[in-house]
């Protein structure tokens, strides 16, 4: 054996009870409830029903049982030598019960702290624990010494051997998460690809034709206004000015669905920064971020900004001039997001299908699909929207 092999713990999958069927968990606990009740028998009848020496022996196997407890906790912990303390303690407590006169106890109590400090200790460490307690437990049997040989050596190959079942296990459960952790960078991996793939191909085709449209009109802009002034000529520049401007912004918020498809995505604090000082009414503004700021999804960040660009889109068109203050707070489990404006003489209804087409029935929509919520109306001397949506 190797000197790592005498130090080393057993794995803390191998000393849990996670991953294991549920007819060996009753086979465990069954073992453990035939062991308590043997204790217990031991403990009422070598005394008797009568008098108070049972009871001590009651509260002595209670003891044990907790001490016990203790020792599991601890050695799943990989906490050596309060493992060790609490193991020389119920030891002890079996001294104390083979001196009151409950001998069965007491080599019952050796015998289980000899296969369990094999099963759950260091090798170095639990090679002298279960000498010590064997050689109590050889002590104390009344059996002849070929009997006495035989039994010790089986309690030692019994907690070796569920030793390495428990690491076997353990080993199995590392090899399991493995594979699930691979399973899901793999898919993962592959949404990523996919999405990358379906970025290329919007780049590709809408991208480029908005480009392009965007050519064309400014071009036709530029020739239009060579023409004589007049009422025609000014409502076809009219509408000419104002295409221009939705493929502006279409090919924006193209390349926005792009970058978060790429996961290229600027932070979003920063984003509404860039969109209220930018884009933002004629009234103050400012932008307020609570909590602890951790990177969103795809899904959620996309979710926060479209939120946000339609609420100043309808404050624009709808309470010009008034202030907005936008709040947005990263909550356990979620994000929020808040846009107040100071203007008024606003309806749900009137916002149902403004801004660009998206409206609060989109916004609501969106925020419902990634499990989270969507409020929207008139407050006092304003008008609000709250977003909430998992993250």
């Amino acid at each position: 054996m190797t000197p790592d092999i005498w130090f080393a713990w057993p794995s803390r999958e191998a000393l849990s009870f996670e991953g294991q069927s549920r007819a060996r968990l009753g086979i465990a606990w069954a073992v453990r409830s035939v062991v308590l009740g043997g204790m217990l028998w031991s403990a009422i009848s070598d005394k008797g029903p009568h008098g108070w020496s049972w009871v001590v022996g009651v509260a002595i196997v209670a003891a044990v049982v907790v001490l016990a407890r203790a020792f599991f906790r601890e050695t799943f912990a990989h906490r050596l030598w309060p493992s060790l303390a609490v193991l020389l303690l119920v030891m002890a407590t079996a001294l104390v019960a083979l001196k009151s006169g409950w001998e069965v106890f007491a080599v019952i109590v050796w015998c289980g702290c000899a296969v369990t400090a094999l099963e759950r200790l260091p090798l170095g460490a639990a090679v002298p624990c279960t000498l010590a307690a064997l050689a109590a437990y050889a002590v104390v049997n009344a059996d002849n010494w070929p009997t006495t040989a035989i039994t010790t050596v089986g309690l030692g190959l019994a907690g070796y051997v569920l030793r390495l079942d428990a690491e076997a296990r353990g080993n199995a459960q590392r090899l399991l998460a493995q594979e699930r952790a691979a399973r899901a960078a793999e898919a993962e991996s592959a949404a990523l690809a996919e999405r990358a793939r379906i970025a290329r191909e919007i780049h590709d085709v809408l991208a480029h034709s908005l480009s392009a449209q965007l050519v064309h009109l400014e071009a036709a802009r530029l020739m239009i206004e060579r023409e004589p002034a007049g009422d025609f000529r000014d409502r076809i520049l009219e509408r000419v000015v104002s295409a221009r401007s939705m493929a502006r912004e279409g090919l924006a918020e193209t390349r926005q669905a792009l970058s978060a498809l790429r996961g290229e995505m600027t932070p979003v604090e920063d984003f509404l920064r860039t969109l209220v000082e930018g884009g933002g009414p004629g009234g103050a503004a400012g932008v307020e971020v609570t909590g602890e700021r951790r990177a969103l999804t795809a899904e959620a960040s996309q979710a926060v900004r479209r939120v946000a660009q339609e609420a100043m889109t309808n404050v624009r068109k709808h309470a010009p001039g008034a202030a907005v203050a936008v709040r947005l707070e990263y909550l356990p489990g979620e994000v929020a997001l808040e846009v107040r404006d100071s203007g008024g003489g606003r309806c749900a209804g009137e916002l149902a299908a403004s801004g660009s087409g998206y409206g609060l029935l989109g916004m609501r929509e969106r925020a419902e699909l990634l499990g989270g919520s969507l409020e929207a109306g008139p407050e006092e001397e304003g008008f609000v929207v709250r977003l909430r949506v998992p993250a």
